[in-house]
């Protein structure tokens, strides 16, 4: 069974990541997010509207999952390459998608936002950003210059290093997200956005808009996100004790 809902609105595919509560990214959902990507635009989708769950688009890597793994550097690699590959599947993306965030998107949540064309939050207490500082982790390189495509170099610094999730009005002067709405209304807004964008002549905005996402896919490269080291530092003393601390804090 698939950790993907999927529901057809004409050209607009909504595909609704299933994992409650929080939609935490394990191995599983990721490669299931990969395969729906790939199938939505063979079915017909002309766009797609990716939505997490309510209050909580989506939590992130799914870290009792990762510090289940112990030491076992393989499987670390495995689990982080599924990410990234869900990740370049947003990316490369023939067709326009939207993040319909009816909730918080931090870390993980955050970039898979960074990967669609357009961004709507939920307007309320609800926050986005790479907080990896705070939990122990550093954001690659490529993942940071996603977040600078969307903010500016300084402004990305200043988030990046803090490891800061602005609020969603804060988010929105940023520029990290470009819409606020209602919570209940994220979806819909998704897809009349699509559909607005749908009625351009359909050759000349694919071409602009491949044009225009080229740095997102090269961010997303091999050499940019260097795996192998950032898995290397999940087992640094650090960032260790900062995850076990994050999962006390939170009860897990």
């Amino acid at each position: 069974m698939s950790l993907i809902e999927s529901t057809v609105h004409g050209q607009v595919h909504e595909l609704r990541l299933a994992r409650p509560p929080v939609n935490a990214l394990n191995p599983e959902l990721c490669a299931d997010l990969v395969q729906a990507l790939h199938e939505a635009p063979a079915r017909g989708a002309r766009g797609i509207v990716l939505v997490g769950g309510p209050k909580v688009f989506s939590a992130g890597l799914d870290v009792p999952y990762l510090l289940s793994l112990g030491e076992d550097q393989d499987a670390l690699l495995r689990a982080w390459t599924v990410f990234f590959s869900a990740a370049r599947a947003l990316a490369e993306c023939p067709v326009p998608v939207v993040a319909a965030m009816a909730g918080h998107a931090p870390a993980g949540g955050c970039v898979l936002a960074l990967c669609c064309d357009y961004r709507i939050l939920a307007d309320g207490p609800y926050r986005i950003g790479l907080n990896e500082t705070q939990v122990g982790l550093v954001a690659p390189e490529g993942i940071q210059a996603l977040l600078a495509r969307v903010v500016g170099p300084h402004r990305a610094e200043r988030l990046l290093v803090a490891g800061a999730m602005p609020d969603a009005q804060q988010a929105l002067q940023i520029g990290l997200v470009d819409e606020l709405v209602h919570i209940d209304d994220v979806a819909t807004r998704a897809r009349v956005w699509l559909e607005e964008l749908l009625q351009l002549p359909h050759m000349p905005m694919l071409e602009t808009r491949a044009i225009a996402r080229r740095d997102v896919i090269a961010a997303l490269a091999d050499e940019r996100i260097d795996l192998p080291r950032f898995v290397a530092q999940w087992s640094h003393p650090d960032t260790q004790a900062a995850l076990r601390a994050m999962l006390a804090r939170i009860g897990k």
